[in-house]
């Protein structure tokens, strides 16, 4: 039988954490972040991470693992986080998933293979070449004729994920897309419950521009001056995250605080649509829209609880159905 698995995602600022601990505490589960930037030590506010007076005694994982000048990356992240779920597993806790990092939970929910490994240096150094003298719209233009679908779904200044789906494409002569399409369509190993938290367009970009102020108000400057002061960089997969690079342009002079908080929340609202696009391709996705429960997030774990439960139960009694007619044939 396989195990079970409950996802809580959804755009940024729609309130998947304190929901997701909720929920946890109702099922007496654990959670996985599937959060690119909360991995990250040093990085609290920019990243919007958990406090511990917020996890109110839930385990949490993947949470303050790596420094910010360690990598991290899509096949990091499901090696971590299936190392955790067979922690949960095995001290008989429901693991719940949560983070809006699409590719993240895709990639453990149906144990996809990551061929593009990390061990072709001289490709990859050409590309980085290219990039640097060239820039990111140059590199996204040239992944755009290798493999157009790949192109629409990375953004440009992604370099790192440019640079691997065109290294991909050069070393195995596919593309990365059509890979990663065929490995989607796998049948997961979880007998998982894909949960969207969602809202009414115009709430969410209130809560992102609430968010950013917030931020701004609990010291953001003075977390990327620290991070800055403590050698991080640009270049570095952690100050790539929404809040710190442009932040960091900030401080670096590049432009003054209210244009760096203006593309703040711009490109925040970008990728809270993005991370919607990528939600409604999932397969098993079941949508959660905050104006349905009247925007009571108690309504909605009451939703979430019976659903869960009844299937579950349904689920161990198909099993034990199953168990009874393999019984009844090792018989005969």
């Amino acid at each position: 039988m396989k195990q079970p698995l409950i996802v809580l995602t959804g755009p940024t600022a729609v309130g998947k954490t304190s929901l997701a601990v909720q929920l946890a505490r109702a099922l007496d589960g654990e959670i996985i972040s599937a959060d690119s930037m909360q991995v990250y030590r040093h990085m609290d506010i920019g990243s919007a991470k958990v406090t511990k007076q917020e996890m109110n005694g839930v385990p949490h994982h993947l949470i303050d693992v790596l420094e910010p000048w360690e990598d991290f990356n899509v096949a990091v992240f499901q090696a971590m986080a299936k190392q955790a779920l067979s922690g949960v597993y095995r001290r008989g806790h429901v693991p719940i998933v949560a983070g809006g990092t699409g590719f993240y939970i895709q990639a453990l929910l149906y144990d996809i293979d990551f061929k593009e490994n990390e061990d072709h240096s001289c490709v990859r150094a050409e590309l980085e070449k290219i990039a640097q003298a060239h820039g990111n719209e140059y590199l996204h233009q040239l992944l755009e004729k290798a493999d157009p679908n790949a192109a629409a779904q990375i953004h440009a200044n992604n370099r790192k994920r440019v640079i691997r789906a065109l290294e991909y494409y050069r070393l195995t002569g596919q593309q990365i897309s059509e890979h990663n399409q065929q490995e989607r369509k796998k049948s997961s190993p979880y007998r998982f419950y894909y949960y969207v938290l969602n809202c009414d367009r115009t709430l969410l970009y209130q809560r992102i521009e609430q968010r950013v102020d917030q931020m701004l108000a609990a010291g953001l400057v003075a977390e990327v001056e620290k991070l800055r002061d403590m050698g991080c960089c640009r270049g570095m997969t952690s100050m790539q995250g929404l809040g710190y690079k442009e932040i960091l342009d900030y401080l670096n002079q590049k432009c003054g605080l209210e244009e760096a908080v203006r593309v703040l929340k711009r490109d925040t609202r970008h990728f809270a649509k993005r991370q919607l696009t990528w939600f409604k391709r999932e397969r098993g996705v079941r949508w959660l829209q905050l104006e349905d429960f009247g925007c009571d997030q108690g309504l909605i774990l009451e939703h979430i609880l019976e659903e869960f439960r009844q299937e579950e139960e349904s689920a161990k009694k198909n099993e034990q159905k199953e168990t009874a007619f393999d019984e009844i044939g090792t018989d005969v």
